[in-house]
């Protein structure tokens, strides 16, 4: 079984680009809203059996906990320093990989997230799937084992994660999937996300809330 790991950064500074106003309170909401759909398709997906989420955030952290995913904190030196130490605390003998999804794709479907788990079965070992973002980056990454290759997530990431398993001779696919094409961090991604209509049922409410019309 492939396990999942969640990055979310301090609520603080969540969305600064999409709510870039005064309503930070909104937008600690929506991040909530955000972690929690995603939390809810790891779930429901068949081949994902451990979920965890790090973050420096205790407000993240408690909710983490309460949808059944577990908590590490860890001060943010950078998204990808805490994804390697995340990776490491979940390590176990016998794990088949490790799938890091961003917590802002907010559509995405169990069904993706299993097919993403199938591809890197057919792999073998060491094989990475990436799972773009329709803005260049990285929605999710499987990698078995999760050290493959390095977490290299930012803007223009894909490009970075294709050149590391190039580089490292690994086996290598790579899957364009509906849910995980749209990560929610301008408007142009919100329209497409609520265009869509599909999952997301938390973050289109919290959306509502924000004054975005479906």
């Amino acid at each position: 079984m492939i396990d999942a790991l969640v990055p979310v950064k301090q609520l603080s500074a969540a969305k600064s680009r999409l709510l870039s106003g005064p309503d930070r309170a909104g937008a600690r909401r929506l991040t909530l809203a955000m972690l929690e759909d995603v939390l809810a398709a790891l779930a429901g997906a068949d081949r994902v059996e451990r979920v965890a989420v790090v973050t420096p955030d205790e407000a993240v952290a408690q909710r983490a906990e309460r949808a059944g995913a577990s908590a590490i904190l860890w001060p943010e030196p950078g998204l990808n320093a805490s994804l390697d130490h995340g990776a490491a605390a979940l390590d176990r003998p016998g794990q088949a990989g490790l799938l890091v999804i961003l917590g802002d794709v907010a559509g995405v479907q169990p069904r993706d997230l299993d097919a993403a788990c199938a591809a890197a079965a057919g792999l073998g070992r060491p094989g990475v799937v990436l799972c773009p973002s329709g803005d260049g980056g990285t929605a999710a990454l499987l990698r078995s084992p999760h050290d493959a290759i390095p977490a290299r997530f930012g803007a223009g990431s894909a490009a970075r994660h294709r050149a590391e398993a190039a580089a490292a001779g690994v086996a290598f696919r790579e899957l364009t999937l509906p849910s995980l094409r749209i990560d929610l961090d301008r408007a142009e991604d919100v329209c497409a996300f609520l265009a869509t209509r599909e999952g997301g049922a938390r973050t289109r409410r919290a959306l509502a809330a924000l004054g975005w019309a479906s």
